[in-house]
């Protein structure tokens, strides 16, 4: 997908990892379904519940005995196959940790930083005699602000390129405005900055909006952890410093705009020079902003949510300069808690874990160490991870499954009889010309400059938000390497890459239940093949469709056909807006549609692909159910998974992916669906012909 990632509280980078796993493993509200029985080459069948009816509840047919025997851990938001692979990721970057550990790598070698890094992580003992020391040479930055130009010096500083579209982050960074570097709309040979929305703790604007009973009670409890943050630093008054910071926040939310309008590439589309920001963005010392970030040579942004920087400058002139300057303090300390004492640490997940996940308890100090490696480290990790965990063999087998879906697209753009001979033309090339990175990258990344001390658990994290931040920034206006990956073999995630025309698939979710070599190929279609084609529908999403195979913003496709996209989009949006998770909670299917349209096309490349690959024969019958009937069940026990409501509610209000009950019930629009499983008119799930959805 390309966004796959659920959203995490706003810190740097290089902690994202660490406090991720505190709250919850992986993403458990894209999961599959999970099972403690001897391993299957094949569909899952103890999972299922035969007692459903398939044409009722898709979902529960495929998944309903592993629902009903499943408990959610206490240290998890939700569990399911994305969290399985995840653990046993995690598992085998700790043997690489280990094995580090024990080698006698020279100092400054990359094996030694990986030691290093996680060490200092665990050292509690260390962490705890420290105290907020770490802290005070930042806060006495802050506490020494006196005017305007000193607030905007300081805000600049804070900039970090800590906003990652592609993970669905576009409200995680906690700093006044994100910073992205990518390949220019316009431009794509070279990368451009990118400034979007930002200044918020909690995960969107609805947290800070939203006039309902669940949203009045998190905000109380927000106040609660503000507080406590507040006064575990040593500030004093910390009730009324929080009531004005959070004040602040609710102001920067009003300024935001909702995910369904960020995703608007036409909306994003804003080359603002440095003089349009005084001109467009009054308020803001910009100047001065751009010094302290260090990029006071730089002419040209993207402005992403210009209505965002508009208003969130126009506050950095009203606010009183002690409420930013405890705004500032507050983002602080809650961005770095992870490494300071354990009390710290506590108060935040209670909060962002307890209280927006519903987790119960911290992950084990030792899974958030290996989330700080990876993340931090992530290529040096991934070099070991792929060489050990990922044979050759496993990637050709990867690789031919990837080039048949692609050749499955191509006859189906080539059979649409709505798209004009232009637009299929074009579309056709950018499958011809489409990156597909399988495993892990051809280049990665240099860390030399990265320094890590063994007894220094902060000063590594400070240093690597630094690190990265000026490796992004060294690349503006230089060539765009279209091969660049964005995630590490060792994640365990999937991901289209519009600007660069391009897809990665790393090694970790290249392995079972995902993709089983073992397996029929019903079944490996239906899971990691619908998992690939969603990725390559994405080249022709909404999104997609304004990219052209260069990567550059353009319009090439014909009003007709924008017309009939359109058309057949809003029904889908129509068919999810009526799913509802909860009493009076439904899902946003505008603010889900393209993730929506990829699993359509997805589940549909996949079954061709899957039906070309019996090259005319008929696929074996496995514990008692057809080759059709397999591809389909493995495509719904990709979804299945449990969430605590917490953490559902959170998805619904912040995700652009769809619960995965909803998206296991895409098959409903598919013909072929209503033929394995003899689906008729009165069932839950029924649609009629005219009524079933068909976009690629």
């Amino acid at each position: 997908m390309i966004r796959l990632l659920s959203r995490v509280p706003k810190i740097p980078a290089c902690l994202f990892a660490a406090f991720f796993l505190a709250i919850t493993a992986a993403r458990a509200q894209s999961t599959a379904a999970v099972t403690n029985a001897p391993a299957v080459h094949g569909i899952a069948v103890a999972n299922m519940d035969p007692a459903v009816k398939p044409g009722d509840n898709f979902y529960l047919y495929a998944n309903g005995a592993w629902l009903a025997r499943t408990q959610i851990p206490a240290d998890r938001a939700g569990i399911g196959v994305f969290s399985l692979l995840a653990d046993r990721s995690n598992k085998n970057v700790a043997a690489i940790i280990e094995d580090a550990a024990k080698s006698s790598a020279p100092a400054g070698s990359d094996q030694r930083k990986i030691a290093d890094l996680y060490n200092a992580f665990m050292n509690e003992p260390a962490i705890e005699a420290r105290g907020m020391k770490p802290l005070e040479p930042h806060l006495a930055e802050i506490a020494a602000i006196h005017d305007r130009h000193d607030l905007a010096l300081a805000l600049g500083k804070t900039l970090r390129a800590d906003v990652d579209l592609l993970n669905n982050a576009v409200f995680s960074t906690p700093n006044l405005f994100g910073l992205w570097i990518a390949p220019g709309f316009s431009d794509s040979e070279h990368y451009i900055p990118y400034l979007l929305q930002g200044g918020l703790q909690m995960p969107s604007r609805d947290y800070y909006l939203a006039d309902n009973d669940r949203m009045r009670e998190v905000r109380a409890k927000y106040a609660m952890h503000v507080t406590a943050m507040l006064r575990l630093a040593g500030f004093d008054n910390p009730e009324a410093r929080a009531e004005r910071v959070i004040a602040l926040e609710r102001a920067i939310a009003e300024t935001h705009i909702s995910l369904a309008d960020i995703e608007d590439i036409a909306k994003a589309n804003n080359l603002w020079t440095r003089a349009d920001f005084a001109a467009k963005a009054p308020g803001l010392d910009w100047d001065a902003y751009f010094e302290g970030a260090g990029l006071s040579r730089q002419q040209q942004f993207m402005v992403w949510t210009p209505t965002a920087l508009t208003g969130e400058s126009a506050l950095v002139a009203s606010t009183p300069i002690d409420t930013w300057k405890d705004w500032l303090a507050f983002h602080l300390i809650e961005a770095y808690a992870s490494v300071l004492p354990r009390a710290v640490a506590d108060e935040q997940f209670a909060f962002f874990g307890t209280v927006l996940s519903g987790v119960q308890q911290q992950r084990p100090r030792w899974q958030r160490g290996v989330g700080l490696v990876n993340e931090c480290l992530g290529d040096a990790v991934g070099q070991i991870y792929a060489q050990k965990y990922f044979p050759p063999e496993a990637k050709a087998q990867a690789q031919a499954m990837v080039a048949n879906l692609i050749a499955a697209y191509h006859k189906r753009l080539d059979a649409l009889t709505w798209l004009a001979p232009s637009t299929r033309a074009e579309a056709q090339a950018k499958l011809d010309t489409l990156y597909v990175g399988i495993g892990y990258p051809e280049t990665w990344k240099d860390y030399s400059a990265y320094e890590v001390r063994p007894d220094d658990a902060f000063g590594n994290s400070w240093r690597a938000s630094l690190w990265y931040t000026h490796m992004e920034v060294a690349r503006i206006g230089k060539p765009v390497d279209r091969h660049e990956w964005s995630m590490t073999p060792q994640t365990v995630n999937a991901v289209n890459l519009p600007l660069q025309n391009a897809l990665n698939f790393p090694a970790a979710i290249l392995q079972p239940p995902f993709f089983d070599p073992q397996a029929p190929n019903a079944v490996n279609y239906g899971a990691i093949g619908s998992v690939i084609g969603h990725e390559i529908s994405h080249t022709f999403d909404a999104e997609g469709s304004a990219f052209d195979s260069k990567g550059r913003v353009r319009n090439w496709w014909t009003p007709e056909d924008h017309a009939h996209f359109e058309q057949q989009a809003e029904k889908l949006e129509q068919q999810y807006d009526a799913y509802e998770p909860f009493p009076g909670l439904h899902v946003n299917g505008r603010q889900t549609i393209d993730e929506n349209i990829a699993d359509l096309g997805g589940v549909a490349a996949a079954y061709d692909g899957y039906r070309a690959s019996l090259h005319g024969a008929e696929a074996p019958v496995q514990d008692g159910f057809s080759g059709d009937q397999q591809f389909f069940i493995a495509f719904a026990q990709d979804w299945g998974s449990k969430s605590r409501e917490a953490a559902m509610r959170r998805q619904v209000l912040t995700d652009s992916h769809s619960p995965g009950q909803f998206r296991a019930d895409t098959v409903r629009n598919s013909d072929a669906w209503y033929k394995a499983f003899d689906v008729k008119p009165g069932e839950s799930l029924y649609l009629a012909p005219d009524d079933r959805i068909h976009i690629w």
